[in-house]
């Protein structure tokens, strides 16, 4: 499968909880804190629900 790039860009601070929860399941918790992960509907899913907090690039 084809892998993406995740960039957390911006902090959670003040954001409702499931955003934060949603953070922490890609694995991002830091600003600046990136994470290679397959790309499948579900990491999809969870990247549109905070995509004003991360970048998003593809890999290969």
């Amino acid at each position: 499968m084809p892998k993406i790039k995740i960039t957390q860009i911006k902090s959670p601070i003040g954001r409702n909880k499931t955003q934060r929860d949603t953070l922490i399941g890609l694995g991002l918790n830091k600003i600046n804190r990136t994470k290679e992960l397959e790309n499948t509907p579900s990491i999809l899913g969870m990247i549109e629900k905070i995509k004003h907090l991360v970048k998003v690039e593809r890999v290969g």
